[in-house]
Parts: C-alpha cells; sequence; structure tokens
C-alpha cells in the first residue's frame, strides 16, 4: 500500500495511522470472548478505512482497490494478483476530495472513476493509467457545471465508454461515446427532454430508454439501431416501479422490474415485439431487488431480494453452485463486485453488521476463494453487535419493518436510545454493517432503525401510504416504532433522541416540532427544514422527475398550505427539545439555506440548537477530518441530554 517516493508527502502521518492501528486491532484480538466492550475510538469507524472497493481487471492480471494516499484522501492503487497489497502502486491523485467510486475499462488498460468538487455533485468521468502511478488524470467530462455517469462499458468496443452528459442542457442527459485514447465524445442522440435514463443493448448501442412524462406516468421505448427514432413500448403509472435491466441475448425482450398488475414488484420479460409481459420471479412479501445477468451469456443467473437478510435465488446451476460454495467461506450476505471479462474470476464481498466487507477472490473453475483484505480490520465480532429484524403495527395497521441494535455489555432495559431515520425516504434501511448504528451502540445506546411508510421494497401501496405524509402519517410511524421500543421495557421514555440524514433530517424536525415532549434531543444531518423552499431549489438535473417529486411530496404551487404546515420551520417555536443541525455548503439537494432557516428560527425562539456547517461538503460529509468533527459533535451531544449506559 505504501509507496516511498518523493510524492509521498504524508507518509509520516500514514505510518503512524497504520501503527495505531495495528495497536487498535492487536488489543481487539487479545480481548476475551465475555470481556466488557472497550469504548472505540471514533476513528475506528468514520477515518478512512484500510481497503475498500476492490475491482480485479477484465483480463485478470491486476487488482485495483481505494486507499488513503496524500492529505489522508482515498485513491486508487494497483497491484498484481496475487502480489501483497502493500506493494500496490498509487495510480490516482486526488488531494482534496477523495475517489469513491471508480471501474476498469474494458480492455485493461484504464482506471475510470467519478469525481465532484467539495460534494457539488457535478460529477466528472476521470481517465488514469496505471501504467503510469505519477501521471496525471485526463477528465473526459470536463465541461464546468455539467455531469456524467456511466451508462454502459461495452464489450465489443473496449476502447470506449457510453455515458449520460447534461453537457447540452443542464435539465436532462444525452448519451455519448468517448473514445478511452483520445478523449474524443460524441453525442449518440438528444434528449427530448422527458428521457430519464439511457440503456444500451448486448453490443453496446443505445437501443432503449426510459421517459417520465408530465403526467408522471413512465414509457419504455425501443429503437432498432441508433439511427431510428425511439418508439413506445410499454407505458406505466409512476408506482409501479418499471425499471430496465437489459436486453436478453438476442435481442427480443428487456429485463424489467414492474409492479404493472400487482402489488409487489416482480422481475418479467417484456417483449419488445408486443410490450407484454411475462413473469419470470415474484414473491409474497417484498419487491424483487434485481437481477444478476451474466455479463458474457446475457442470461439471467439470479434474482435478488432484499429480505431480513439478502436472499439470492438462483436461476442458472452454475451460479447455484457458487451460491453453495461461497455460503461457508465468510459469515454475512454475499455481495458480487466486478469479475473477468470471461466471468471465471470474482471479486466477492461479504456484509455484516459485525465483520463489515471481508473481500475475496474467487475462481470458479477451482472453487477456491483467496481472502483479499477486510476494510476495517480493528473491527471484529467481538466488540461489534448484531442487528435483530423487528416487526411491529402502526397506529392504523400498517406492518412496519425494522432492524434492532443492542449494545453489548448492559441488561437491554432502561436504556438510552436512538431512532435512526433512513433518508430517501424512497429507500430502505438493511441488514448489515452500518458505522453510526455501530457507534451509537459502542456508546450504549439501543438503536431502532424502521422502514416506515414511504419506504421502497414492500410494494406500491406501502410507499404510496407515504404520498404528501411529510411530517404527518410518516411522523406518526416514527412515534409508533418508539414507543414500541419503550413498551418493551428497553429503552427509557425519558432518554430517547431522534437523528437523520436528509428526508432523515427532516424526520428530526419535523417530530421535534409536530409531537414535542416524545424525543429528549434530535439531531438534523443536511435535511429539509423548509418544504416550500426545498421543492423551489432542486437540483436542476431532476428536471425529469420534478411531477413525480410534486404527487409524493407536494407542489409548492397547488399544495402549498400542505407544504407550509409541515415546515418545520414554521413551527420552531413548538419545539421543547434541544436541536443539533449539521449541513454542508455546497448540498445541490437539500440548499444549505434550509439549515441556515431553522437555525435562524430556533436562536429567534431563543430554542437550543447547535449548528455545524462545512464549506467544503455537500449532501454528507465525505471528507475524513469533517466526519470525525461531526461524530465527535453528535456524541457529546447525546451524552450531554441521554446519559449513555457505557
Amino acid at each position: 500500500m505504501l509507496e516511498f517516493s518523493s510524492r509521498d508527502r504524508g507518509i509520516e502521518f500514514r505510518i503512524s495511522a497504520m501503527l495505531c492501528r495495528a495497536l487498535l486491532l492487536s488489543a481487539l484480538l487479545s480481548l476475551p470472548a465475555q470481556a466488557a466492550v472497550p469504548r472505540l475510538p471514533l476513528r475506528a469507524f468514520f477515518d478512512n478505512a484500510q481497503r475498500a472497493a476492490a475491482q480485479i481487471s477484465p483480463d485478470g492480471t491486476r487488482l485495483a482497490f481505494l486507499a488513503p494516499a496524500d492529505n489522508d484522501r482515498m485513491n486508487v492503487w494497483v497491484c498484481p494478483v496475487g502480489a501483497p497489497l502493500d506493494s500496490a502502486k498509487l495510480v490516482t491523485h486526488e488531494k482534496i476530495r477523495g475517489v469513491f467510486s471508480f471501474l476498469w475499462s474494458r480492455d485493461s488498460r484504464w482506471i475510470l472513476y467519478v469525481h465532484d468538487a467539495n460534494g457539488d455533485e457535478n460529477f466528472h468521468i476521470f481517465r488514469a493509467d496505471p501504467t503510469q502511478p505519477g501521471a496525471k488524470s485526463l477528465d473526459l467530462t470536463h465541461q464546468d457545471s455539467t455531469r456524467a455517469d456511466f451508462i454502459n462499458i461495452p464489450i465489443e468496443t473496449p476502447g470506449q465508454i457510453v455515458v449520460a452528459w447534461n453537457k447540452r442542457d443542464p435539465h436532462c442527459f444525452d448519451p455519448y461515446r468517448i473514445d478511452l485514447a483520445t478523449g474524443q465524445a460524441t453525442m449518440i442522440s438528444e434528449n427530448p427532454g422527458d428521457i430519464d435514463s439511457w440503456y444500451a443493448d448486448t453490443h453496446g448501442r443505445i437501443l432503449g430508454a426510459v421517459a417520465i412524462l408530465k403526467n408522471t406516468q413512465t414509457e419504455i421505448r425501443v429503437r432498432p439501431d441508433e439511427s431510428s427514432p425511439f418508439k413506445l413500448l410499454a407505458t406505466y403509472g409512476y408506482d409501479e416501479n418499471a425499471g430496465v435491466h437489459g436486453f436478453s441475448a438476442d435481442g427480443t425482450f428487456l429485463y424489467v422490474t414492474s409492479a404493472r398488475d400487482s402489488d409487489l414488484t416482480r422481475l418479467v420479460k417484456l417483449d419488445i415485439a408486443t410490450g407484454r409481459e411475462t413473469v419470470i420471479d415474484q414473491d409474497s412479501v417484498f419487491d424483487v431487488d434485481g437481477p444478476i445477468i451474466s455479463d458474457v451469456t446475457h442470461k439471467l443467473l439470479a434474482v435478488g431480494y432484499n429480505k431480513e437478510r439478502y436472499f439470492y435465488k438462483p436461476y442458472d446451476p452454475e451460479f447455484k453452485k457458487d451460491l453453495d460454495i461461497l455460503g461457508p467461506v465468510h459469515d454475512g450476505d454475499i455481495h458480487f463486485g466486478s469479475s473477468t471479462s470471461d466471468e471465471r474470476k470474482w471479486i466477492i464481498a461479504y456484509n455484516s453488521p459485525t465483520d463489515p466487507g471481508a473481500t475475496y477472490l474467487y475462481d470458479r473453475d477451482t472453487g477456491k476463494t483467496q481472502f483479499l483484505f477486510r476494510p476495517r480490520p480493528w473491527l471484529t465480532p467481538q466488540v461489534l453487535v448484531d442487528m435483530k429484524p423487528i416487526t411491529l403495527q402502526s397506529r392504523d395497521g400498517l406492518t412496519l419493518r425494522g432492524y434492532l441494535t443492542l449494545p453489548k455489555g448492559v441488561a437491554p432495559r432502561n436504556l438510552p436510545a436512538v431512532i435512526d431515520v433512513h433518508g430517501g425516504p424512497w429507500l430502505r434501511n438493511g441488514w448489515g454493517y452500518d458505522a453510526e448504528v455501530q457507534f451509537l451502540a459502542n456508546r450504549g445506546y439501543a438503536v431502532l432503525q424502521i422502514n416506515y411508510r414511504g419506504s421502497s421494497g414492500y410494494g406500491k401501496k406501502f410507499i404510496n401510504a407515504g404520498d404528501k405524509q411529510w411530517g404527518a402519517k410518516m411522523t406518526d410511524d416514527m412515534i409508533d416504532a418508539t414507543q414500541w421500543l419503550i413498551d418493551q421495557k428497553i429503552a427509557d421514555p425519558k432518554r430517547f433522541a431522534i437523528y437523520g440524514g436528509s428526508y432523515g433530517g427532516y424526520a428530526t424536525l419535523a417530530a421535534l416540532a409536530f409531537r414535542p415532549g416524545v424525543y429528549a434531543c434530535g439531531i438534523d444531518y443536511v435535511g429539509v427544514a423548509n418544504l416550500l423552499t426545498f421543492m423551489r431549489t432542486i437540483p436542476s438535473y431532476w428536471e425529469t422527475t420534478r411531477q413525480v417529486l410534486y404527487k409524493r411530496v407536494g407542489d409548492p404551487e397547488a399544495d402549498w398550505q400542505w407544504l407550509h404546515d409541515h415546515s418545520p420551520v414554521f413551527f420552531a417555536d413548538k419545539i421543547q427539545a434541544p436541536l443539533f443541525v449539521a449541513q454542508g455548503y455546497n448540498d445541490p439537494r437539500v440548499n444549505h439555506a434550509e439549515a441556515e432557516q431553522i437555525v435562524a428560527a430556533m436562536r429567534r425562539n431563543r430554542k437550543p440548537v447547535e449548528y455545524m456547517v462545512k464549506m467544503n461538503e455537500g449532501h454528507g460529509f465525505m471528507n475524513p477530518e469533517n466526519r470525525l468533527d461531526f461524530y465527535g459533535a453528535m456524541e457529546a451531544f447525546l451524552a450531554r441530554y441521554l446519559a449513555p449506559a457505557m
């Protein structure tokens, strides 16, 4: 991992950090099984991982991964497969903001990664040469104030990529084909203004598109070749969760997830000639999460479901054999990463609450696995705690599912507790490692994560039940979950906090303003305070989904009164509990004015409020020093008002 050269200006820091981590790991491994759990330093949870996000090159010769580099920023390192990871060479050199997502080009010649400036989410796509570790990366989408993302990495043209880029119009994305050697970008089609996403066939041609209309219907469009116009194939309601996952090998159908004629999302074949659906797989309780489709044969390997834990239903005999082999290798849910171009070697990571991200190289021909690394080897099952799936009923009869995490070393009675509200809100909590949850449990708090109405994964009736219920029935679900934990005698009703980011930040403010007296304190992390200003400042590149947002949250013109009456900023005088607000100044999703409005309203009403703003962050803190600063302040804030059990 370390490269001893003149450009390693941060080498002393990294050596010191590695020694500290090694001492911490040694101490933890020597703990008796029943010993009291130590109070781990914040860095154990929120500093950079030692290594993460391994990717094998398509030709199978090299391994790339993220690790800290200059200025303690995550960057890409590369070494030969089978070589010690400490021998890896530094390939990217981002010193202001780290790299968080990357992949190999199809010809194994380049490392490709996305990067933005200080959290503004104007992501550009960069190309780095792993054979020239000191060379500067090339920005392939270099126009200012634009955003790009990958559509396809074609097999048949390995020296090219296909990207979506709002270079022409900031409100919508056109597909471009980029030559990786020259950087030349050629627009393939012009977005008519309503296309939300583009899809390539098995030859890398843009032959599919999903459009969102002003009436919130979704259209799937196809064409026979890139010179022909798109034609309508199928239409779906906004809540029918239509999603394209790829073309069949012969191009006669699309793999699509759909809730047409069903409450739950199913995996279907969408016939390109007729537009008719044929159901492939479905569940009786959970939505389909998505298919695993071979990049070589384009056949369906398995269907994934995010149930209480992640579950794969295999459709391919060899893939079933892979699952049987990989299951016993390591505890945790299996996650499939990159593979070689022939799909004979895979990167496998295991997700477990008590052992995050253990990563292996799997050889399908031999059935053998080679351990590569744990991202945070100083965190072990001896000090981390499991998540328990729970189910409860809302006051109006909905089944709410979630996860409960209890601290080790103390009896689960009358504990201080935190309800941790997920963002989205059209997402959901799942089983696995969560740094915030483990940190809070390590500090002695019971942590409850509930998938309130409006969360995804449980059918369209459940997600629709959250429409225009921000600060209303969605908040009631939080209160019902809180009361459930109190009724179980696990939580002390006088020592209960609410915390969340993004929508979870809004949920915190709403609970304190509209249900005062329930929580002893609250923490709003990049959350919405004023629904009217929030809906009027959504990013330009969300334009295709604007009407869906109006349907889910509210139209700032037609629903002005509703949005006003469910905006916590106008009811700050009702808030009784102390509040901590944290915000990234460059946040394009939740404008920094949201935080400033609620802080000003609290101060105007002489309510206790603490405020942290980071000028070099966006929608969440990515730089490690900012994460450590935030969670340190969060720890002190909770301790001041909840008196933790440990």
